[in-house]
């Protein structure tokens, strides 16, 4: 499985959108500071996550959610997640 998630900052409120076919690894590696730009936002909490059977499904939804319409789509379906 490939997924697509959204980690939110308990630090900052931050939002990070990424991809991955391990998505525990990835909390577990953003949480101990191993990814240079999510360093500063520790702790981080999964607040969304898509699942996807292939991966250019799953690259490209990623993409989308860090456009300006995918923004519009994330503030959309987190709405009280985001507050």
């Amino acid at each position: 499985m490939h997924y697509v998630y959204i980690f939110k900052s308990l630090k900052n409120g931050k939002l990070y959108k990424g991809y991955t076919s391990d998505l525990r690894k990835q909390i577990n590696e953003h949480n101990r500071g191993y990814e240079k730009f999510t360093k500063t936002g520790i702790p981080w909490k999964l607040v969304y996550y898509e699942a996807f059977s292939d991966k250019t499904d799953a690259r490209r939804e990623e993409l989308f959610l860090k456009s300006g319409k995918g923004k519009e789509r994330i503030k959309f379906l987190l709405e009280n997640t985001l507050i």
